[in-house]
């Protein structure tokens, strides 16, 4: 039974809940993925009320209607100019944006590296399934080499893009990896990534059992492992740069690179250092009626 938020003073789960039905298929990682993320805000204090959720296309968009809060379902490619427009009208506020690997590594590629680049301080969870979901499995940029997929039958021409290698090339200060199985874990990153100083990366590798054949749930049960349990420094760059590029072997998950060092974009932003109120405390309603009557 959900307890209102007004009374229990706290947030909890079921503040989140939506009566939408979800309509993924069996095993999709987007179920934990949803049940992470809900977890994450909760032990954060963070009520439905209290975060901006925008979505981009494709099957984890849908999440956009299945869980409560301020939420938007953008267009493809492009919830992360969306996304960093909201936190700068009001970075009081929590921003989280989710894309799939097609939106954020083919048609939001450009998005994605001025997003990094500005050093935007919002948390972006990558849904990282390796194809196009939701038309029917067509490959994406990030689909392995020699593997079936609808409208490649005989594997993707192009070369793979290799995202982490391509994340530390744009000089980032917060990158994590996880995946779609493990709900704590997933819950501990997405936690440090909200309350990181700028723009948060957020890999998480996530099955998709209706046309991903290779990096399947238990292909990721097997092979992935926790860095940080393994002894691992997020603040040494160039131990994390390797054990992130390097998945030839086991593939390395939790928080793999950290710098709080570095100011984001909106504490460089000259024009606004030293203002107390936001940009949407500013916005005033103001008649327009006589500029309008020189138009008409």
């Amino acid at each position: 039974m959900s307890i209102p938020l007004e009374k229990s003073g706290k947030p909890n789960v079921h503040d989140y809940f939506c009566k939408t039905e979800c309509t993924w298929c069996d095993g999709c990682g987007d179920y934990g993925i949803m049940a992470a993320t809900k977890r994450a805000l909760v032990e954060l204090e963070i009520a439905p009320h209290e975060v901006a959720l925008c979505f981009d296309i494709g099957c984890h968009g849908n999440t956009s209607d299945k869980m409560l809060g301020y939420r938007v379902h953008g267009l493809h490619g492009r919830i992360l100019p969306f996304a960093s427009g909201a936190k700068l009208a009001n970075p009081n506020m929590p921003v989280l944006a989710f894309g799939g690997d097609g939106a954020s590594f083919s048609e939001g590629v450009n998005h994605l590296v001025h997003s990094i680049r500005s050093h935007y301080p919002i948390t972006f969870v990558l849904h990282n399934n390796a194809n196009y979901g939701l038309t029917t499995g067509q490959a994406s940029s990030l689909t392995w080499q020699d593997q079936p997929m609808n409208t490649s039958p005989n594997g993707i021409p192009e070369d793979t893009i290799r995202p982490m290698d391509f994340i530390f090339s744009l000089q980032p200060t917060f990158v994590a990896r996880t995946w779609s199985g493990d709900i704590p874990q997933m819950t501990r990153v997405l936690k440090a990534a909200i309350q990181h100083r700028g723009f948060a990366f957020v890999d998480i590798l996530q099955a998709c059992p209706t046309y991903n054949k290779f990096a399947t749930h238990e292909w990721l049960l097997e092979k992935c492992y926790d860095a940080n349990a393994d002894g691992h420094d997020p603040s040494d760059l160039v131990a994390a740069k390797k054990i992130a590029c390097d998945t030839s072997e086991k593939v390395s998950c939790g928080i793999l690179y950290q710098n709080e060092d570095r100011p984001h974009f909106y504490e460089k932003l000259v024009p606004r250092q030293g203002v107390k109120t936001t940009a949407v405390e500013e916005v005033e309603i103001t008649d327009v009626s006589g500029l309008m009557k020189e138009f008409v």
